[in-house]
């Protein structure tokens, strides 16, 4: 960690801060219009920014998009149908739309250093099915239609399709299982991902609860995947690309890697060299919000091998794409070409440090001991507690959390025994490394005056004047680190 870790880092420029004034017109006369129509939801919107002012948001994967993002999302660019991809749509009158999508692939692309962007997609769940199709159309039925001597799915007999539709149904998937940190898309029953595959998961070193490549290896080998899925969503460790394309060459698997947690870490140059999935990856998929600080939607990036596939995501999983979302996706993609996101990236892997060390030196217990990117992991069980009661007694004091497996978890995916931190958000905010040693004692307050109740995993006591006194504490780091400074609704 850095020697500011004491308290002396420079503070972050508020976010948006060189249009404040502006923004603030403008969501002001939004919020007008939007009063007259309906004022339920207007009050609704202002209630949103006024308890995301008011509450530590440490949810990894939520941040706070810029008001040059959120406004991007409010335009009449909403009303276009636009199937179909840049100079080959199923509607006329896309020409505007078509530069849109442009601008936010080529930000891709430059930001990313990949050869080529898909900027469709609407969720990371999204961005994963077109990836995961786009694999099956290159590998599995871009031979059979070669095989069979024609072009298009259309032209099979009816007895090759069905005997394409079986083989494309009865591939295998290997993945990271979903209590080491790995994602419901990568291959879970209760997902349509896992209704696809023939799937089975990886984990990780029951003592370390670190990835073990060679086991990794070992199971590939066995299992012979058509596709090896990497990244995470729970892991609070940096992962080695070059090794699992490795992995995945020996055994003639695609590697597709999932990176929506750790993107804005891969953008602004934290990850680099083995630790960046691009230059490894046959297909790398993303979220633009998370860490990548842009609106909810997916994104993307592929080698050539696998382009034309992806470019037809639209029609084969999509439906019509939303020009105004990726409007929005070209603005934060901008923004994260600028040098001051490299800063920003830096400063959320920084704070993460911090606030494992602030844990650990208060006794708690994480999961790997530690962490390399921008998750803290805490198993609460240390605390006599089940991760619902931490996350709800947490959230009495303010600390917006979420609850999550860990490792061989003994309470099961819904009551859980962790909770999951991530630190994009508060940084945005322009939190330290002091201020985040602040936090790991605020939650540590909580936890430690949290009372499971009875044999519930759910219901706890939290002693009296607890939830105040964090309160009290955490309203001082937040009115020193203002959201959206200049922004008076």
């Amino acid at each position: 960690m850095p020697a500011d870790s004491i308290g002396t880092a420079t503070p972050a420029p508020p976010l948006g801060a060189e249009y404040a004034d502006t923004a603030s017109a403008a969501y002001r006369a939004a919020l007008q219009v939007l009063e007259s129509v309906e004022p339920r939801i207007a009050a609704a919107t202002r209630k949103e920014l006024a308890d995301q002012r008011d509450s530590l948001k440490l949810i990894a994967s939520e941040n706070y998009a810029s008001p040059a993002v959120l406004l991007a999302m409010g335009s009449w660019l909403s009303d276009k149908y636009a199937e179909g991809t840049v100079g080959h749509r199923f509607y006329a009158g896309c020409q505007n739309v078509d530069t849109v999508e442009s601008v936010a692939a080529e930000h891709a692309r430059e930001l990313f250093g990949a050869p080529y962007a898909y900027v469709q997609p609407h969720s990371g769940i999204d961005a994963n099915l077109v990836a995961y199709w786009a694999i099956l159309a290159t590998r599995v039925e871009a031979p059979a239609l070669a095989e069979s001597g024609v072009k298009h799915v259309n032209d099979l007999s009816e007895a090759d399709w069905e005997t394409l539709r079986h083989k494309l149904g009865g591939q295998r998937l290997l993945g990271m299982s979903l209590d080491a940190g790995g994602h419901l898309t990568h291959g879970f029953r209760p997902n349509i991902s896992g209704k696809m595959f023939f799937q089975r998961s990886y984990g990780t070193d029951p003592e370390t609860g670190l990835l073990d490549y060679d086991a990794v290896a070992a199971a590939a080998r066995e299992f012979k995947p058509l596709i090896l899925v990497a990244g995470y969503s729970a892991y609070p460790r940096r992962i080695n690309f070059a090794t699992m394309r490795e992995i995945a060459d020996e055994v003639g698997a695609t590697l597709m890697v999932d990176m929506a947690h750790f993107a804005g870490l891969v953008a602004g140059k934290v990850f680099t060299g083995d630790e960046d999935p691009v230059p490894h990856a046959h297909v790398t998929t993303t979220t633009t919000h998370k860490s990548l600080r842009g609106p909810r939607g997916g994104l993307i990036l592929a080698q050539p091998e696998y382009a034309d596939a992806v470019d037809r995501g639209c029609p084969m999983v999509l439906g019509g794409p939303l020009p105004h979302v990726m409007a929005a996706k070209a603005v934060a993609l901008a923004e994260a070409r600028r040098p001051a996101f490299g800063s920003y990236a830096q400063r959320v892997a920084d704070n993460a440090q911090a606030l494992a060390e602030g844990f650990l030196r208060r006794g708690a217990r994480l999961v790997t001991g530690g962490t390399d990117n921008h998750i803290v992991l805490l198993d609460v069980t240390s605390f006599g507690l089940t991760g619902r009661q931490a996350e709800s007694a947490l959230l009495d004091a303010g600390v917006v959390t979420n609850r999550n497996s860990i490792p061989a978890d003994p309470n099961g995916a819904w009551y859980t025994s962790g909770i999951r931190f991530g630190t994009p958000a508060l940084t945005t905010r322009g939190f330290g490394t002091a201020d985040f040693d602040r936090v790991a004692e605020l939650v540590t307050d909580v936890l430690t005056n949290t009372t499971p109740q009875g044999s519930s995993k759910a219901k706890y006591t939290l002693a009296d004047g607890t939830a105040e006194r964090v309160r009290a504490s955490a309203a001082e780091l937040l009115a020193a680190n203002p959201l959206y400074p200049g922004l008076a609704l």
